[in-house]
């Protein structure tokens, strides 16, 4: 592999890292902007950090700072920056992996975690403006009324509930979204994961080629 060869794999690397510090910002600002306006509210008080703004300025957040570091590391030649990307990569496909086998593991416990939860939000909603907003978006978004069925609600019903008889629960409803969906959801994560392995593939390459041209050119 040759000066061409080392130069191609750096500018690859660099516009592939730029790619991704862009998708970071983009995530990063959504994030902002639904903390800011707090649309879809708190759901699981016994988590209030657990917001889908929260979540979202966490992975823009990461996503920038790894991109960073593989755009200067690339465009730089920097061995330190480079290693820092791989590493980092390294640990966030592995916390993916771990993620994936305990929600496998432990998916009833989380399943009941994530009913009682909503049924204690349920409780909290003509009382909490942040629940209550959760559960409005949530119900129009999903056009479902309740944790199981509009039951939960007792008599009075949530304007935000269709209309219509025989509506589902939100629950049944999201999973039965994430059972129909579970392909698209898979072949994405998959995506993911390969687009990590190139990415540490190309750096730790780089790293490479930049050791050897160092030692032809005597440096």
């Amino acid at each position: 592999m040759g000066m061409s060869s080392l130069k191609l794999l750096k500018y690859v690397l660099f516009f592939f890292n730029l790619l991704f510090w862009f998708c970071g910002c983009c995530i990063l600002g959504f994030g902002i902007y639904l903390l800011i306006h707090n649309n879809f509210g708190v759901l699981f008080h016994n988590l209030p950090s657990l917001t889908l703004g929260n979540a979202l300025v966490i992975v823009g957040s990461i996503i920038m700072v790894v991109a960073f570091l593989g755009c200067m590391g690339s465009i730089k030649e920097n061995k330190c920056l480079l290693m820092s990307f791989f590493v980092l990569l390294l640990i966030i496909l592995l916390a993916e992996v771990t993620l994936a086998i305990l929600l496998f593991v432990y998916e009833q416990k989380l399943s009941n975690y994530v009913a009682e939860g909503l049924n204690d939000s349920i409780r909290r909603y003509n009382s909490d403006n942040s629940t209550k907003a959760a559960w409005d978006s949530i119900q129009s978004f999903l056009q479902c009324c309740g944790v199981n069925n509009a039951s939960d609600w007792g008599k009075a019903h949530p304007s935000s509930c269709p209309p219509y008889p025989e509506v589902q629960g939100c629950y049944a409803k999201a999973e039965q979204w994430f059972h129909s969906n579970f392909l698209y959801i898979g072949i994405i994560t998959i995506c993911v994961c390969v687009v990590e392995v190139l990415g540490m593939s190309f750096a730790l390459t780089l790293n490479c080629q930049i050791d050897k041209t160092s030692q032809v050119l005597g440096l």
